[in-house]
């Protein structure tokens, strides 16, 4: 532990908590995972109101747009069930994404406590987390069954996982794809980190003063911040 303290970036020093996204952000948006779950909940949408996939399509990006998540807009206007609805359209093959081992060397390497953060959820997640060799290197994970379905970016699933995991939001990086999620983190005090990486909405109210960080390949500045200064 004291050589990682001793290798980390000096302004990164103080922290003891690594809190990361999952989806586009511990693999590359490129992958497009999100396009076969896309697929799936068209066919939800699709069958639960009785309409074609057009319709279906427009209700999904409504729903996500004005709630945060499709799957809160299905439940506060259609009553669904969450873990039905996450069963169905999480029920995708995973084969397009891979380990990035310079990725998981240096989440392993990182100082302190390490947490996903994802409005997907726990089952799912780590599905994901097996297949990107990330499963082993987590102290926790917050899904949106533990934020009791108020998903990123609302401000109280921010506050209730740091009360959950007794995360001291002064020591702890908050790292995320879509900008506008960083916003609540810092409002904490989090040190934040946006991945720039292409993902669809990610620059959206992106904002420099809610930002610490910015890079396009997670993997390439954990690598960085671990490298010795005198490197």
């Amino acid at each position: 532990m004291l050589l990682l303290m001793a290798t980390m970036l000096p302004a990164l020093r103080h922290i003891d908590c690594w809190i990361f996204d999952l989806d586009n952000s511990l693999y590359p948006a490129s992958t497009d995972l999100f396009a076969l779950i896309d697929v799936r909940m068209g066919e939800y949408i699709s069958r639960l109101l009785g309409c074609d996939r057009e319709e279906a399509r427009r209700v999904q990006k409504q729903y996500f747009r004005d709630h945060g998540t499709t799957l809160s807009g299905l439940m506060a206007a259609n009553g669904v069930d969450p873990h039905e609805f996450l069963d169905y359209v999480h029920d995708i093959d995973l084969a397009r994404i891979s380990a990035d081992p310079d990725l998981v060397s240096a989440v392993d390497r990182l100082p302190g406590r390490k947490f996903v953060f994802t409005n997907g959820d726990e089952r799912y997640a780590r599905r994901v987390l097996d297949r990107l060799g990330l499963a082993n290197l987590w102290d926790g994970l917050h899904d949106i069954h533990a934020m009791n379905y108020v998903p990123k970016p609302n401000p109280a699933s921010y506050a209730a996982m740091c009360e959950r995991h007794a995360i001291d939001p002064a020591r702890a990086v908050f790292v995320e794809d879509m900008a506008r999620n960083l916003a609540p983190a810092k409002a904490l005090g989090m040190t934040t980190v946006w991945i720039d990486n292409g993902s669809d909405h990610g620059s959206h109210d992106a904002d420099p003063a809610f930002i610490d960080y910015t890079t396009h390949d997670i993997g390439a500045w954990l690598t960085e911040i671990l490298r010795n200064e005198n490197d």
